[in-house]
């Protein structure tokens, strides 16, 4: 059997992390078994259709590497073809015309509430004859559900599970107007596209039970079903918004790479032993529907930031400078030639000191500020109370050698022997201030060497000038 497996969102909003999540298994078990992955984009709802959801879906799909085979499929484009199904089984005797109005409808619902019958509907029309039916209502299609005996679901991660057949209704698939329900959409178009494997969120279920009648129906194929439970928050409750982010862009915005959310979310309810930083190859070779959890994830922002931040530590710096190179600008940055060498000769400390990649920015913007800097409060005190120190900074560099990464650390030693007594914390502070305009940043002593003597005695006497 060829694999196919599907991702049919809705779009009506951004793409979630429990969307992604989805997708990201589905396309993993298609490339695993050398199968298909196609995207569905389920979007009957013409009321919340919205394009600009489509085009965050897709932005969502290309950011974290989710390729599609085939073209997106348009479910709404599709309404003729669920009709004739709906028409097929309306011909054999599967389906039915029912002519309730609304108001018999709110007394069968009412009533059921009373008697604890386990469906609303009551069945009325269901061996009725369309010669019987009221000529003022316009009637929906109901399939036949069976009356008796249970649906078995085999799930590859919730195991075995059944419902009495009483407890599934005669739901609707056609509506009066003539538009298909998603319940019956769904199911023709993962026939129709020859979806065998269906993985998505256990809050799915108890669709699965209503959509086997359909299938049953037909005679089609039934998937293979994994209902993975949901993601929840620290707390333990379903994750959403009071959570903190949750589309997918926010977390690029954010400054986390897409290598990392894919390894983070590949773990929030699957695992392969104990390993914990797995790559995409590493991901497809290993991944199994075995490997899903049954019990819900938990989101940890902590264990995403460290993540990450080993995927930045271990990122080439070119590709790294490309993908902050829009953070630099937007932040009004320059990023030439000059400052891609500082940022490349510094890269070890700016790695090991960014979580994200706005911290990557932050940590190496001083590399690339003009003069004159901006300076903190603290930074311009600290070069007020040590002009001195600064001043005799700038003639020990003027007749020292060049400054560079090599030699930076011993100059200033003798600087500090020479002039703070040895204590080169007397020595840094204020290079840091001058330098940077700020009271922390990466190792000065390794920044200084980085700038050279012309741009630290630069920033030096800029320093003096605007803070004296």
């Amino acid at each position: 059997m060829s694999v196919v497996t599907r991702f049919p969102p809705s779009p009506t909003g951004f793409m979630h992390i429990g969307n992604a999540r989805t997708a990201l298994f589905n396309w993993l078990y298609a490339r695993a078994n050398g199968g298909k992955f196609v995207v569905r984009i389920e979007d009957t709802d013409r009321k919340r259709h919205s394009e600009e959801a489509v085009e965050a879906i897709i932005r969502g799909l290309e950011w974290l590497g989710l390729n599609w085979d085939g073209d997106i499929v348009s479910q709404f484009a599709r309404a003729d073809r669920h009709r004739e199904v709906a028409q097929q089984l309306l011909d054999e005797g599967k389906a039915y015309y029912c002519y309730c109005s609304p108001e018999e409808l709110e007394v069968m619902r009412e009533d059921a509430k009373t008697t604890g019958r386990p469906t609303a509907y009551d069945k009325r029309w269901r061996d009725k004859s369309p010669s019987e039916a009221p000529a003022d209502i316009k009637p929906v299609v109901r399939i036949k559900a069976p009356l008796s005996g249970k649906t078995i679901i085999k799930d590859e991660v919730q195991g075995e599970v059944s419902v009495n057949n009483e407890q599934i209704d005669d739901f609707i698939i056609l509506r009066s107007d003539g538009t298909p329900t998603y319940m019956l959409s769904v199911v023709v178009d993962d026939h129709d596209m020859g979806v065998t494997h269906i993985i998505r969120g256990d809050d799915h279920l108890n669709n699965a039970f209503r959509q086997q009648v359909i299938i049953d129906a037909m005679g089609w194929d039934i998937p293979v079903y994994a209902h993975t439970p949901l993601i929840h928050g620290p707390d333990g409750k379903k994750f959403s918004k009071r959570h903190g982010a949750q589309s997918v862009e926010e977390y690029k915005e954010m400054g986390y790479l897409a290598d990392a959310m894919f390894n983070y979310l590949l773990r929030l309810g699957w695992a392969h032993g104990d390993d914990e930083i797995i790559s995409r190859k590493q991901a497809v070779k290993w991944f199994s529907l075995s490997g899903l959890g049954k019990s819900p994830a938990n989101f940890d922002f902590a264990k995403l930031e460290n993540l990450n931040a080993n995927y930045i530590k271990e990122s080439d710096i070119n590709s790294l400078i490309e993908l902050t190179k829009p953070i630099f600008e937007q932040k009004g940055l320059t990023i030439s030639d000059k400052e891609i060498a500082y940022i490349t000769a510094g890269q070890d400390e700016l790695k090991n000191r960014s979580k994200t990649l706005l911290q990557f920015v932050d940590e190496a913007a001083f590399y690339c500020k003009a003069l004159p800097l901006e300076y903190e409060d603290k930074a311009a005190q600290t070069i007020k109370d040590n002009g001195d120190t600064l001043r005799a900074m700038i003639s020990a560099l003027e007749s020292a050698e060049p400054l560079t990464k090599e030699n930076a650390m011993p100059f200033f030693k003798q600087f500090a022997q020479d002039h703070a007594d040895g204590k080169l914390g007397k020595v840094g502070m204020p290079l840091r201030a001058a330098l940077t305009g700020k009271t922390s940043s990466v190792s000065i002593f390794e920044a200084a060497g980085i700038l050279g003597t012309e741009d630290v005695i630069s920033r030096i006497n800029s320093a003096l000038s605007q803070n004296t």
